[in-house]
């Protein structure tokens, strides 16, 4: 079937959500693909947006470009501050977060603030806008390419909390609950050791070496001995995504 990375890794996080949970989902590709699930398999999954949306109603045709325009707040059930959506994580009503980010370590650390130095930065980014709320309270996907200068072996700035420095770190420095759960590239899908708390290479997509995404990781990233190939897109799963975003705006190739 023709697919390319973009759409195989967008498809993938779709099938992560199940019907009847809650995701906070942040821009880019999180947003088509939550709002992916509900048209396909989660019809009750409730999507907010950053701009204080909750569950929204999202025509084909007139997805919204980010999650803080109008159009992501049309049809909502309700429409409180960007605050009080942000509470909603503290408060446990969140059951997955759906990130992003220009870099990514072994432990799932996000960094989208700055590469380089603070005090003399190369690249100053956007930084956290409600990222860091996210996922410092909720369990959270994060979907990203696979290369060597995003999965460095530790972020030149903490933006968003994986596992911090691994092991116990994250719930001794007071975040009790969530963490990373997967990692959702164009190569594989990555999970986590359970007691290392360091990413490990759980699946690859059809036609991927294990050896690319080991190549394209900027530590001695490890293989599960159970390594699975994923399902490869179907036509309807293609058909919807293509439908929502016709003009590519999310579904990028590199």
């Amino acid at each position: 079937m023709d697919y390319d990375p973009t759409e195989i890794m967008a498809v993938c996080a779709a099938r992560t959500l199940k019907d009847g949970q809650v995701v906070f989902a942040g821009a880019g590709v999180p947003i088509i693909a939550s709002l992916a699930a509900q048209k396909l398999h989660a019809p009750s999954l409730t999507v907010l947006f950053e701009v204080g949306a909750v569950a929204p109603i999202v025509e084909i045709g007139r997805i919204p470009s980010s999650a803080n325009e109008s159009r992501s707040a049309y049809g909502s059930v309700m429409f409180p501050t960007t605050t009080e959506t942000l509470l909603f994580c503290q408060r446990g009503f969140v059951d997955i977060g759906f990130l992003g980010g220009a870099q990514i370590d072994k432990y799932g650390n996000l960094n989208s603030s700055i590469i380089g130095s603070w005090d003399r930065p190369k690249v100053r980014m956007p930084g956290s806008g409600g990222a860091n709320d996210i996922a410092s309270c909720t369990n959270f996907l994060v979907v990203t390419w696979h290369e060597k200068k995003r999965f460095v072996e530790k972020v030149d700035f903490i933006t968003s909390p994986g596992y911090l420095q691994g092991g116990n770190s994250r719930r001794e420095a007071g975040l009790v609950g969530g963490g990373p759960l997967q990692v959702i590239t164009h190569l594989g899908i990555l999970g986590f050791d359970p007691e290392r708390k360091e990413m490990v290479l759980k699946a690859v997509h059809p036609g991927v070496d294990p050896q690319e995404a080991r190549a394209n990781t900027d530590w001695d990233l490890k293989v599960a001995d159970d390594l699975v190939v994923t399902e490869p897109p179907t036509k309807e799963e293609l058909d919807i995504f293509r439908r929502l975003d016709p003009e590519r705006r999310f579904l990028k190739v590199k």
